[in-house]
């Protein structure tokens, strides 16, 4: 079953980051990750969430997903987002498509 993860982004530091997005891109895909969407263009329905940014990738499986983040080449680019964002992220398991 699929497996996405979605993560939450607000950059305090844009040089790092469009460095660790032109590295992360290629990595992803390399592991069988598809990009959904990137956006900053949110528009809160309801709760007190505003988003900056947010990414959602598609992988055809939670194996996938871990062998990305886990990869020798995604610890190696990983501080690029750590030191210039503050992010937030979580994985969803599909289980079913919806009716």
């Amino acid at each position: 079953m699929a497996c996405f993860f979605l993560a939450e982004i607000e950059v305090h530091i844009a040089a790092p980051y469009r460095e660790y997005v032109e590295k992360v891109s290629e990595i992803v895909r390399r592991y069988g990750g598809e990009y959904v969407f990137r956006s900053e263009t949110i528009t809160p329905m309801s709760g007190n969430w505003t988003p900056k940014r947010m990414v959602l990738i598609k992988f055809g499986s939670g194996e996938e997903l871990q062998r990305c983040f886990a990869s020798p080449e995604y610890q190696a680019i990983k501080h690029l987002r750590e030191n210039s964002t503050t992010s937030r992220s979580v994985i969803i398991q599909s289980h079913a498509a919806a009716p």
